[in-house]
């Protein structure tokens, strides 16, 4: 890892969750929170200042995600939302993505 690696915020938290549309009804009703994607697989909830991922296991590996430069890391992956992200593991084995937002992401996109 390099030393200039500048990992400012955090994006977003993902939870392992056993039924998205559950989860996602659950949260929205109890803290009036945004959907900010939803898919069978994963959604994007968005609080005033936070946003929590709802991941099934199966899908994606649950983690934090921190803004900052993915290519610091390793070899980004893009995806179809136009972000590039790397994924590592800290010493615990806990998984953080590294992620760079899309050039024409929403303001709501960058928190």
């Amino acid at each position: 890892m390099s030393k200039e690696a500048n990992l400012h915020t955090l994006h977003h938290a993902a939870l392992r969750v056993k039924d998205v549309k559950e989860t996602v009804a659950w949260y929205t009703e109890r803290f009036h929170c945004k959907v900010e994607y939803q898919d069978a697989t994963w959604a994007m909830l968005e609080f005033e200042n936070v946003r929590l991922a709802f991941v099934l296991a199966e899908q994606h590996p649950p983690h934090v995600a921190i803004l900052g430069d993915p290519a610091l890391f390793g070899e980004p992956s893009i995806h179809r939302d136009g972000t590039a992200s790397v994924y590592v593991k800290d010493p615990n084995g806990n998984n953080v993505e590294i992620m760079a937002l899309a050039p024409d992401a929403s303001p709501a996109g960058k928190l």
